[in-house]
């Protein structure tokens, strides 16, 4: 098993996405002796936003995950000792638009990353970044919901989450590769639009600047654990030091609350009143509505605790709204005053 002092390179799949780029500044941050390759594709417009603050410390690598030659020619460059693949389409509505691109992208990219590393043979720990949409809409008797639950996923996203995670455990038990299936609950994410609490915090922030009336929302009544991002990331290093190959870990904080409730504690926090209701448009043919993890096998396993509470991850997420929002109203301002 790896140890911190013994990895010298990572290699994360989506680093310039939103969970990615967050892993990418824990790496740099907190483990500097160790080396950041990421992989992005040439049409991928994230990177220069999300990996602004540490573009001089990372080495980007150009790949698509559908490219099977890119993915083996960046394997032999990098020669990584730890793979975090991160990458993936994520947006559950929309895979209900798009099941097919997500599903080809999803699947066939962790294929191909797979089978890029057998046949460079190199040994790398490979975090496989699953999800608790795995285990779709569970009974009230299944919470919390361990990882020995059965998976019925309710999304075609879901379904191309539950096609990765079964390809990890079939190339640790074929190939003995090692790979290990971490499936993370909710969290609160900045840099991800689509979450329920980011588009709410951004509505919020609008709505103070006067530059949107009414918050928009889907389903209120979904129950959720909830987790900062920057503690899952966390999670994510310290599951490869110390998590068995071919295992699951359930992976979430330690609050749990309805998507109201969180909503509520947003507006507690607005500086102006805030009008809310709901958008057809937001709400999903088929939901998953109770998402409440068993997370005694990761603790026990690797000694971890998340450490930031819901009402910091609130206040977290809503000041970086608030600046951007701000940005977003200057810029539309110098616009409109133009001659």
């Amino acid at each position: 098993m790896l140890t911190g002092k013994s990895i010298k390179r990572v290699l994360i799949t989506g680093i310039s996405g939103s969970g990615g780029s967050y892993l990418a500044e824990y790496i740099v941050s907190k483990q500097p002796h160790v080396e950041v390759h990421g992989i992005s594709r040439w049409h991928s417009t994230a990177s220069n936003e999300n990996l602004a603050a540490i573009h001089d410390k990372v080495i980007i690598h150009e790949c698509d995950l559908n490219d099977f030659s890119s993915v083996l020619s960046t394997l032999k460059t990098v020669q990584p000792d730890v793979i975090f693949h991160i990458a993936s389409h994520a947006n559950v509505k929309a895979s209900f638009i798009t099941p097919l691109a997500v599903l080809n992208n999803n699947i066939m990219g962790t294929a191909n990353l797979f089978e890029a590393v057998r046949l460079t043979e190199i040994s790398p720990i490979i975090q496989l970044c699953s999800t608790s949409e795995v285990y779709g809409q569970v009974d009230p008797t299944e919470v919390p919901i361990s990882e020995e639950n059965q998976l019925r996923p309710s999304s075609p996203y879901a379904v191309s989450k539950v096609a990765q995670d079964l390809l990890g455990w079939t190339y640790f038990r074929s190939y003995h590769m090692k790979i290990i299936r971490t499936r993370m609950f909710a969290y609160l994410n900045p840099r991800r639009t689509d979450l329920f609490a980011t588009s709410f915090a951004r509505q919020v922030a609008r709505i103070e600047q006067g530059l949107q009336d009414e918050l928009l929302h889907g389903n209120l009544n979904s129950v959720r654990t909830l987790i900062d991002v920057r503690d899952a990331m966390e999670a994510y290093w310290v599951a490869i030091l110390h998590c068995r190959p071919g295992a699951a870990y359930n992976i979430g904080g330690q609050t749990s609350m309805s998507v109201g409730e969180f909503l509520e504690l947003l507006i507690k926090e607005s500086k102006v009143p805030i009008k809310a209701r709901v958008d057809p448009n937001l709400l999903r043919p088929s939901d998953v509505t109770l998402q409440v993890p068993k997370l005694e096998k990761f603790a026990a396993e690797t000694g971890w605790a998340p450490k930031y509470s819901v009402e910091e991850s609130m206040k977290y997420l809503l000041t970086f709204w608030r600046n951007r929002v701000l940005e977003e109203k200057k810029i539309l301002e110098v616009t409109a005053y133009q001659p």
